[in-house]
């Protein structure tokens, strides 16, 4: 992905040092399957990144390391969402996500 990475921002937060504002972002970090592009789609697929205890993996980074946004597609496979699925677990609900490379990120 051209050494580009994908996460998800949880919270923007900022704390100060010898009087040097840091302006920070708590993301959880996701990673690319695969060496190649999905055959099928064209684009790269994704996974969250796990820590040993089964956790995501969580980091603080300086909001300067964000390039852009990124578009993921939840991997639905063949079953039906639930009537009551909410955009809000969108990207805890599935295993596998396809990163968008098609959109127009200038429209957001």
């Amino acid at each position: 992905m051209q050494g580009l990475h994908v996460a998800q921002v949880l919270l923007f937060l900022s704390f100060t040092s010898q009087g040097i504002p840091y302006p920070c972002a708590l993301v959880q970090w996701f990673v690319i399957i695969g060496d190649a592009l999905c055959s099928d789609t064209g684009m790269w697929m994704v996974k969250p990144e796990m820590e040993d205890d089964s956790s995501q993996v969580t980091s603080i980074i300086h909001i300067d390391s964000i390039v852009r946004e990124a578009h993921l597609i939840g991997v639905y496979g063949e079953l039906f969402l639930p009537h009551d699925f909410s955009h809000f677990d969108s990207l805890t609900a599935f295993q596998a996500y396809y990163v968008n490379k098609f959109i127009d990120y200038h429209a957001n």
